[in-house]
C-alpha cells in the first residue's frame, strides 16, 4: 500500500486567477501549503506555511468540501490527502523557501502548465461548483 501524505492548502483566488507554486527542482504546480508539524492545527500549519513559502499572512475563508486525494507529484508511490481552505494573502507574495515558481492562472493557462495530480482534478471541479472561478465550469 502506497503511503499517505497529509498536506493543507489555499485556494488563493485574485480577479478569477489562482495562485499556484512550483517547488525548487521539480516541474508541477500546485496550491501553496504544506504538511502540518506536530501539536499545529491544520490552520495554524496553513498559515505557517503561506508564511515561509510566499512571504505573506493568510486570511482564512471557508474549507472546501470533499475528499482530496490523488498521487502525489514529487514523491513515487505516495498519495497525498489534502485539506483545501480558500484565503486571502495579505501583503504581495514573493517566492521564498523552497518554492522556485509562483503563478495566478486562469483556466486557459492551466491547460498549457504541468499540474499536481491533486489541482488538475478534484480541486478544479471543487472551485468550479463552489463558483469561485466560473470559467473553470466551461474551460
Amino acid at each position: 500500500m502506497a503511503g499517505i501524505i497529509r498536506v493543507v492548502c489555499a485556494a488563493v483566488i485574485e480577479r478569477e486567477r489562482l495562485l499556484v507554486v512550483r517547488k525548487r527542482g521539480t516541474k508541477a504546480f500546485m496550491l501553496p501549503g504544506g504538511k502540518p508539524e506536530a501539536g499545529e492545527s491544520p490552520e495554524q500549519a496553513l498559515r505557517r506555511e503561506i508564511d515561509e513559502e510566499l512571504g505573506c499572512a493568510l486570511t482564512l475563508g471557508a474549507e472546501l468540501a470533499g475528499d482530496f486525494s490523488a498521487p502525489a507529484a514529487n514523491e513515487p508511490g505516495y498519495t497525498v490527502q489534502a485539506r483545501i481552505w480558500t484565503g486571502r494573502l495579505e501583503g504581495t507574495p514573493a517566492v521564498a523557501a523552497e518554492i522556485a515558481e509562483l503563478r495566478w492562472i486562469t483556466a486557459a493557462d492551466a491547460a498549457t502548465l504541468c499540474l499536481a495530480p491533486l489541482l488538475s482534478g478534484k480541486t478544479w471541479t471543487a472551485l468550479a461548483q463552489a463558483g469561485l472561478m466560473p470559467q473553470l465550469a466551461v474551460a
